[in-house]
């Protein structure tokens, strides 16, 4: 709700498109792209390794950053305003779908996620994590780790990762910007370096490290691996490569993932786009160009690293590139 207004002014405000505050994670393997790439002002530190743009997870809340809701936690809104928010999927606990950008100045620890089944099984249970990435930036002689060589077998992989020769069974290639990298939950992966990516997952954080290239964490001890529990985990053996997307009924959208948790679409309008009205939420992430939300909501403009989300009441909505200006957006929807 917002943090200054009682939760009955919120409930009577009339539903616009969310403009959303990121929240930044540091880690060891981060950097600083999300100020010379995406144009935002960081603290100092080079280190800013994810920014949460879409959360709604306990105490990581997206913030409704303009507009009569601003301060406003996507939580709040699912619980209170969930049909307006979520259209057909309503009700929902929470918002079921996390997406970051994420700067790998190093390379990420190897790991792997359980699938539902596995992670239900938790204590507290969570969600399964599937996830895909889309390419922003490549440092070239980057690498994506996902999947494992093929013919790997459960044992050989357990081999490999208990002799410390984890990078001799993982299947790796050279990414380059506009790649999609769809993984499955149960699928062995990791973010090279010199990458900067888009990521979009269920909301999960159930994560199996299973090698950390050797290196030590910020105490200067290794950190902690879960070998046995991410080996249980393993259910993908074959190579992952980019997904070649599809063609769709609008030109200026490309299909990239279809899954019963997300659907994925690269979107480069050349005009005004209409996106919506389908009794679903719409996000949308932009990745580069000008782009103008309609002029009834009072908001800022979108500029590369904005983020939206589009409640299903506010029906259809049209984005219009500013100034004929190339504008690249991924857009996020529920099935």
């Amino acid at each position: 709700m917002r943090r200054d207004d009682p939760l009955g002014s919120m409930t009577t405000t009339e539903l616009h498109p969310l403009v959303l505050s990121p929240i930044y994670r540091r880690y060891i393997w981060g950097g600083r792209r999300f100020a010379s790439t995406l144009g935002r002002s960081l603290p100092p530190g080079d280190d800013y390794a994810e920014s949460w743009e879409l959360v709604d997870r306990g105490s990581d809340q997206s913030l409704v950053a303009a507009g009569p809701l601003a301060g406003s936690t996507l939580g709040d809104l699912v619980r209170t305003r969930g049909v307006e928010l979520l259209g057909r999927h309503a009700p929902l606990p929470a918002f079921p779908l996390l997406f970051k950008f994420l700067d790998a100045s190093h390379d990420l620890s190897v790991q792997v996620h359980p699938d539902d089944t596995r992670a239900g099984r938790l204590t507290p249970p969570d969600r399964g994590k599937t996830e895909a990435w889309y390419v922003i930036d490549a440092v070239p002689g980057s690498r994506i780790y996902a999947g494992l060589q093929t013919g790997t077998t459960r044992d050989e992989l357990a081999d490999a990762l208990r002799a410390g020769r984890c990078g001799a069974v993982l299947h790796s290639f050279e990414p380059h910007p506009g790649d999609c990298i769809f993984i499955p939950a149960g699928t062995v992966h990791a973010i090279g370096a010199g990458l900067m990516v888009a990521e979009i997952q269920q909301s999960s954080d159930v994560t199996y490290r299973l090698h950390d290239w050797d290196r030590v964490g910020p105490d200067g001890r290794p950190r902690a691996m879960h070998i046995e529990a991410g080996l249980e985990a393993v259910t993908h053996f074959e190579p992952v490569a980019p997904v070649t997307g599809d063609s769709t009924g609008d030109p200026a959208v490309r299909r990239l993932v279809t899954i019963q948790y997300f659907l994925l679409d690269e979107v480069r309008p050349h005009r005004r786009w209409q996106v919506g009205g389908d009794d679903r939420c719409h996000f949308l992430a932009v990745l580069a160009g000008h782009l103008r939300l309609e002029s009834r909501w009072g908001l800022p403009d979108l500029v590369a690293g904005s983020c939206v989300l589009l409640p299903a009441a506010v029906g259809s909505q049209a984005v219009e590139p500013v100034d004929g200006d190339p504008a690249k957006l991924l857009h996020v929807s529920m099935p």
